[in-house]
């Protein structure tokens, strides 16, 4: 029994210290599409259908659950896809942002990549209502972002939560507006 504490010791000190969660995430991925419109450089979003089963008329980046094995890149490219009909081909890979965990349980892998300006897109009929891009200097703009508190959906302390202002009628907001932020803190654009 003395030799229990050196044991644990050893096996702490083997490995990096890591956040584990009360729950099993699901594994998913998102494309977040960068286009050059008119020389500005622009992020491209979707809004969900109404008659979706999850996250209804909220924008987001085309993107979803991860088949098993299926690596982040591959599953957003699928997902961009079949909902937008971006042909993987298309598309230029840039790289893999962090992942967020979000409160509904995903862990979201962002894959940002560039995309041929204009392009025809063919939506989802039951997943798409629209599909709109937002100029990164727009983004950027402090005075387009607050942070409001959410209750959660369980006890606990209310939750921050990123909102832009509307943007030809659509706002950006949560996991999406925190992915967003994350961009504009890669290149520059803002402090984290």
């Amino acid at each position: 029994m003395t030799e229990l504490p050196e044991r644990l010791r050893e096996a702490l000190a083997a490995r990096a210290p890591a956040v584990t969660t009360e729950w099993t995430a699901v594994p998913a991925a998102v494309l977040v599409p960068l286009i050059r419109d008119a020389e500005e450089w622009s992020v491209l979003y979707t809004r969900r259908t109404e008659s979706v089963e999850t996250h209804r008329g909220q924008v987001s980046f085309p993107g979803g659950r991860l088949e098993a094995g299926e690596p982040p890149a591959a599953g957003a490219l699928r997902e961009a896809q079949e909902e937008l009909g971006i042909r993987p081909e298309d598309v230029t890979v840039v790289g893999q942002m962090d992942s967020l965990l979000t409160v509904t349980q995903y862990a979201v892998t962002p894959i940002v990549a560039t995309l041929p300006w204009p392009y025809t897109f063919h939506p989802h009929p039951a997943e798409v209502a629209s599909v709109f891009h937002v100029p990164l200097t727009w983004l950027a703009d402090p005075a387009h972002l607050e942070t409001r508190r959410r209750e959660p959906f369980g006890p606990g302390p209310s939750i921050p939560v990123n909102y832009f202002e509307p943007y030809l009628g659509e706002v950006i907001w949560g996991v999406t507006a925190r992915i967003t932020l994350d961009l504009l803190t890669l290149l520059g654009m803002r402090t984290a």
